[in-house]
């Protein structure tokens, strides 16, 4: 999904796993699409770590910057989704497009710990919103 957004992105775009973005990276980016699985009604310790690491270096800094999200879930993904849109209410920055939220139905263990696939419906609405987001911020409107 995240490989999906950023195609739609294009070159104005660039993707980062959570571990490899630094306050710097943040600080150079127009706007921001978030994009985690949800973990136990949360999201990823991994994209809750880079928030960690980024929030207190970036406040007062990044205030008005569009964001987007998307959500992996198991079953439900609100709880990511509220983590995210909490944290980033610090910052300031403004939401320009409703959640993703795409449920993979995993509800047994072994549903859990295969591997995920998504459909090309959901790959075509990553790509847009990608597009979308790139669009926006190439053309001042966020």
């Amino acid at each position: 999904m995240a490989l999906a957004a950023a195609e739609g992105a294009g070159p104005g775009g660039r993707l980062l796993c959570a571990e490899q973005v630094s306050p710097q990276d943040l600080l150079e980016a127009g706007g921001y699409l978030f994009l985690c699985p949800e973990n136990l009604a949360a999201m990823s310790g991994a994209m809750k770590e880079m928030f960690d690491r980024c929030y207190y270096p970036l406040l007062g800094e990044v205030e008005g910057r569009a964001y987007a999200t998307v959500i992996a879930a198991g079953s439900d993904g609100r709880g990511a989704q509220a983590q995210i849109d909490r944290i980033v209410m610090g910052w300031r920055l403004k939401r320009v497009a409703e959640p993703l939220i795409v449920n993979c139905d995993a509800q047994t263990p072994e549903e859990i710990l295969a591997p995920k696939s998504v459909s090309d419906e959901v790959l075509e609405q990553c790509r847009e919103l990608g597009a979308a987001l790139a669009q926006g911020l190439q053309l001042g409107v966020f």
